[in-house]
Order: C-alpha cells, then structure tokens, then sequence
C-alpha cells in the first residue's frame, strides 16, 4: 500500500429500533413486540463468524494491508498505541469507546450483538416463568409421593403448569 491508508467500509448492519432504558419495567405488549424484534435478527447475528484470536483490530488491519504505525498515524497514535489496543482486545480488556476508535481509523465501523446461548431470547424470557414451575411441580409430586398417589407423568404436569403460568403473564 506505499505508506497510504485506504478507506474500507467492512461493517455488519444489523437494524435493531433503539428504545431507552428506564427505571420501570416495560408494558407487557412492549415486551412482547421487542422479544420478536430481538429473535427476527437472531439469525443473523448467529451466523456472524466468531472472533479471530488474534482479534479484529489486528485481523483487519493485516488484511488491509496496514502497518500498526500507519493506522496509529490516522488516529494521531503511536504504533506501540495500537499494538496495545490489539493486545487489549485479544484479551478482552478493550473498551467500546477504543475498539470504535481503531476500527473508524481503518474505515470500519464496530457492531456488536448480544445472542442467547441457547435458544430464543422469547425462551430466554420464559425461563424463570418455566424454572419456578417446575420447582414448584416437583414439590406438590414428591408431597403426593409419600402419600402414595405419585402422579404418572410429571414432566407433563411441569410443562402444563409452566403454559398455564406464561399464558396467564400474557393475559394480565
């Protein structure tokens, strides 16, 4: 590249309405709405590929074809700045506010997702709802085992008390 810096736009755009965090719980139909809004982009940001060990700074900016002091020059930083931003990165001890400083100062832009391990962020919700349930269940079935009368299927009986439960939270 001779010395020069090139602007590359390499950005994900994932479109996410913002709303504003307040001190009160959001209304029900709210609630709902943004769960389904939060698992319609769920896909996408699954298949994001994962972070290079290297980090993405460093990733970036050898692809690119630049040199640590060539993007500090753009960001008016040492190259040993930028050399500590990567290494702060790949050790997960960067900022947001740094990591979008590097990343502008190579024409990229930063985008960052939260994704439930497991499942949808609708499950995710549901989970203490279920959790409670089947705390709850097991109780009333091991009561109704010392007195003999064990039910025959309490996995069923967990699971309706758990619908039963989420359909009334959806109701009120």
């Amino acid at each position: 590249m001779n010395g020069q810096l090139t602007s590359y736009s390499l950005s994900f755009i994932l479109f996410v309405p913002s709303y504003s965090l307040t001190a009160y719980p959001m209304k029900r139909e709210f609630r709902q709405l943004r769960l389904s809004q939060l698992d319609r982009i769920l896909g996408t940001a699954r298949n994001l590929p994962p972070r290079p060990s290297q980090g993405w700074l460093a990733s970036v900016r050898e692809a690119l074809g630049l040199s640590q002091r060539q993007v500090g020059k753009t960001m008016r930083a040492t190259g040993q700045a930028i050399q500590q931003f990567e290494q702060g990165e790949a050790e997960n001890r960067i900022t947001l506010r740094a990591l979008r400083r590097v990343a502008g100062s190579m024409g990229c832009d930063v985008v960052y997702v939260l994704v439930p391990r497991t499942g949808s962020f609708a499950e995710l919700a549901e989970q203490p709802t279920r959790e409670r349930a089947e705390r709850d269940v097991k109780s009333v079935v091991h009561t109704m085992a010392l007195e003999d009368q064990r039910p025959e299927n309490p996995g069923k009986l967990i699971e309706d008390e758990a619908q039963r439960r989420l359909n009334r939270r959806k109701t009120r």
